[in-house]
């Protein structure tokens, strides 16, 4: 049975939207495939790794059979890429096999039950709603991506926490050293809800994720979030647990703080960095009336010294910080300038966009 009749990059995009979360090594090897289901005309491509689950649809059916069968996905995805991008290619299934074909390429795959494929129970009940410019929510998500943590023991800080209240969306993420915060209003009104992405989920949102103005359903419940934008339907289920108060960790009346070029420093903390080893990555940092000194030493006895002419005229204050968590904030942010405020050398520091309220960096600092 002829599954799907079409040219090469009309095939290639569902299946480069489906793939992202499909992992090589799994406990159960249907999870390295898509499900293809095929209703006349429209043809679904599903992936899951039971923790998120991304449907993507085209109308790519070549004739009015319904079918459903499951394929090895980067096979499959390899396969297409190495084709001609001109070429039309046909998806055949017959006798467990899918046979692809292109030209005088003709390749044979194995397949695995349709019904054997475990996919995620998509919720009864949401409990908040909300639609957004696709382009909002990538910047939501990519404010604050950076900050959060990595296989973390407090698994909760191994995702985002979205907050829906009032007419605000607000994303934090922390890792225990730094924390980033943005938000953005919108028209709409909601009751206060708070739910934990997982951290593979906001990565896959940010791949598939246009920046346009074309919207973004958002439906959250319980256990589980749908976002549905363009053909794709992603659905994850949220991380337990209880996200730390970032209302509490954000400082509040400093009175030292000082506005500085963002392209200006984060070039000097990138020559810095250079002296900077693997395994310990502090810069020091002296602010004081007029400039701001930045240097790094390694087990070498190598040195860095940068200085940058600051508007300045508080106390002096001798500060050290992880220069990793300072790249990572100003090649995030797309300003012209920051605003920096301290309090003394062990409190963090506050890093905020001048004019705008909406975004709010905070980093603790480190003994250098």
């Amino acid at each position: 049975m002829q599954l799907v009749k079409t040219n090469r990059d009309t095939l290639l995009r569902p299946l480069q939207i489906v793939s992202g979360i499909v992992e090589r090594r799994h406990t159960l090897p249907i999870l390295a495939n898509i499900l293809i289901r095929k209703d006349g005309e429209k043809v679904s491509f599903l992936s899951t790794d039971i923790e998120v689950q991304i449907t993507t649809t085209a109308p790519i059916g070549s004739n009015a059979d319904v079918a459903a069968t499951t394929v090895a996905a980067r096979k499959l995805l390899d396969i297409l890429r190495a084709l001609p991008e001109t070429g039309e290619v046909t998806l055949t299934l017959a006798n467990k096999r899918m046979t692809v074909q292109s030209g005088k390429s003709r390749f044979a795959l194995q397949t695995l039950a349709a019904e054997e494929f475990p996919t995620v129970a998509q919720a009864e009940h949401f409990n908040a709603k909300f639609t957004l410019p696709q382009k909002t929510l990538k910047h939501l998500f990519n404010m604050v991506h950076f900050a959060m943590a990595q296989q973390d023991i407090r698994y909760y800080l191994n995702g985002l926490l979205l907050v829906v209240d009032g007419n605000n969306i607000i994303a934090v993420a922390t890792d225990g050293h730094r924390l980033a915060f943005c938000q953005v209003e919108t028209e709409q009104q909601f009751q206060r809800h708070e739910v934990i992405i997982p951290r593979k989920t906001i990565m896959e949102l940010q791949r598939l994720l246009d920046d346009n103005d074309n919207p973004v359903d958002v439906q959250i419940a319980n256990n589980q979030i749908k976002l549905t934008f363009a053909d794709i339907e992603l659905i994850s289920k949220l991380v337990e647990g209880k996200f730390p108060d970032y209302t509490r960790v954000v400082p509040k009346g400093y009175k030292n703080n000082f506005t500085v070029g963002r392209d200006q420093l984060l070039r000097s903390l990138q020559r810095a960095a250079i002296m900077t080893s693997d395994k310990f990555k502090g810069v020091r940092c002296i602010v004081a009336p007029g400039s701001m000194k930045i240097s790094s030493t390694n087990a070498d006895q190598e040195e860095a010294t940068e200085e940058l002419e600051i508007d300045y005229g508080g106390d002096s204050v001798d500060i050290g910080f992880n220069v990793t968590y300072l790249l990572d904030v100003l090649n995030n942010l797309k300003c012209d300038s920051i605003n920096i405020a301290l309090g003394d050398a062990n409190s963090s520091a506050l890093i905020t966009v001048p004019d705008k309220a909406d975004f709010k960096y905070v980093v603790m600092p480190m003994r250098i």
